[in-house]
């Protein structure tokens, strides 16, 4: 199956700049699948997906979004996606319904006609669902500028859904938000996800969002740093380690050292971390003959793999 989103070495350099934003990024995104970008500030997170929405111009590198060529038909990939910027972009003037109702007409949804008062059905039960997921199904006939900035990021949600977009980027979309809003949030994209196949391109700081992705692309530097499953990119950045612990810490150092083992001290528990990957604990803990006070192993978490990251800038 053809991905959804391939990119080939992406290049953008901005006029006057030291490096790269983005330098030689290349991956895949498969259809319906949840696929999360992280990286530090900095990193060419935002400037890569401006690219991939058509909203700025690669340096270089080869792009097909939908199934279209993002060069040569922006505007075939524009009618393909949903977009949720970090900045909001609603029309203040106009009440959370009206704003809703242009995005739908700009899509081609309905067409534009003056006396076009009464919305079709299906539009009418869509807002009403998606408003409802996100608790604002009060306030859709009240402007815009009397909303919250957490209620104005509800409404881009809703906006950026009335469509039913193939493609769904997000750009820290939950910024804003309480937890429970979030939450439902979530619940409602894995459904229209198993529902519709739409597939969500996310990039975030709340790294338990991007736990459940199917793949994550970790970049720093305009570079891509790993690339992976959850567990593959823990895997690569940091690693499982066994923290153990012994009456004679000096007997157990000189074993530790004559099996071959990477170790250090535990600067949180005292004892020794040894590093060790899947099963090799056992095998480990087999070969060691100085009695043990204390064994604790530790699985990371994405998060620590993200911060090993921001250690390395």
């Amino acid at each position: 199956m053809e991905p959804v989103i391939q990119v080939s070495e992406l290049v953008k350099r901005y006029r006057k700049a030291e490096r790269n934003a983005v330098d030689g990024v290349s991956f895949a995104v498969e259809p319906g699948s949840f696929f999360a970008l992280l990286g530090p500030n900095g990193a060419g997170k935002t400037t890569t997906i401006s690219v991939l929405t058509t909203t700025l111009r690669p340096t270089s590198g080869q792009l097909r979004v939908a199934g279209h060529d993002l060069l040569r038909e922006p505007d075939a990939v524009r009618r393909q996606l949903g977009i949720i910027f970090q900045k909001p972009s609603l029309d203040l003037n106009l009440t959370a319904e009206e704003n809703v109702r242009l995005h739908a007409v700009l899509y081609g949804l309905y067409p534009m006609r003056p006396a076009y008062r009464l919305m079709p059905a299906g539009y009418r039960a869509q807002v009403q669902h998606l408003a409802e997921v996100l608790g604002i199904a009060g306030e859709m006939s009240q402007p815009v500028r009397t909303f919250s900035g957490g209620m104005r990021r509800k409404l881009e949600i809703v906006r950026s859904l009335i469509h039913e977009p193939r493609v769904l980027f997000l750009d820290e979309p939950t910024t804003g938000l309480d937890p429970a809003s979030r939450r439902d949030l979530w619940a409602y994209l894995k459904a229209v996800r198993q529902r519709g196949g739409t597939t969500v391109f996310l990039t975030t700081h709340y790294i338990e969002e991007a736990e459940a992705a199917d793949r994550i692309c970790v970049i720093h530097r305009g570079r891509v740093v790993s690339l992976g499953s959850t567990d593959e990119v823990k895997a690569d950045l940091v690693e499982d380690y066994v923290s153990i612990d012994a009456e004679d810490g000096a007997a157990l150092a000189a074993e530790l050292e004559g099996l071959g083992a990477r170790f250090a001290p535990d600067p949180e528990l005292g004892g020794f971390r040894v590093a060790v990957k899947g099963a090799g604990i056992h095998p480990l803990l087999a070969a060691v003959r100085t009695p043990l006070t204390r064994v604790r192993t530790h699985t990371p978490t994405l998060e620590e793999a993200y911060l090993e990251i921001l250690e390395r800038s």
